[in-house]
């Protein structure tokens, strides 16, 4: 490759690798052209249009297109919290969340109303004011 030191055993596995380099992703979905870097990614949308949802809770009726889907509900049948804060003694079922509470401590206010300029530390505070727009 010309743009980094991978090395292909022809030209035909480089074309993938050259694609993404130039911004370009390889790999776009049949049906509505959507393009995406990597194939895993355009099986999992491809479902989008299929309905299928292979991965299914034990516990619960619910059912998804990817497999990772499928780590937080279940975290809410077990109880699992694998994510805490070191400022405070709570723990959350996904990584976001926790950077999304962290905010309260560091007092970082990313989300921002588009309307009136108004700051809030969590996205679900946003949605909530923006009711009132």
């Amino acid at each position: 490759c010309t743009c980094c030191p991978k090395a292909f055993r022809d030209k035909h596995a480089l074309t993938i690798p050259q694609r993404v380099h130039a911004g370009e992703p390889p790999f776009t979905c049949a049906r509505c052209h959507k393009a995406f870097r990597d194939k895993h990614a355009v099986t999992v949308h491809q479902r989008v249009h299929t309905g299928e949802r292979p991965f299914a809770c034990t516990c619960c009726p619910k059912a998804f297109r990817d497999k990772h889907a499928l780590t937080i509900p279940q975290r809410v049948h077990t109880g699992e919290r694998p994510f805490a804060c070191a400022s405070c003694p709570k723990a959350f079922r996904d990584k976001h969340a926790l950077t999304d509470h962290q905010w309260v401590h560091t007092g970082e206010k990313p989300y921002k109303c588009s309307s009136c300029g108004k700051t809030y530390s969590q996205k679900q505070h946003l949605k909530r004011h923006q009711r009132v727009h």
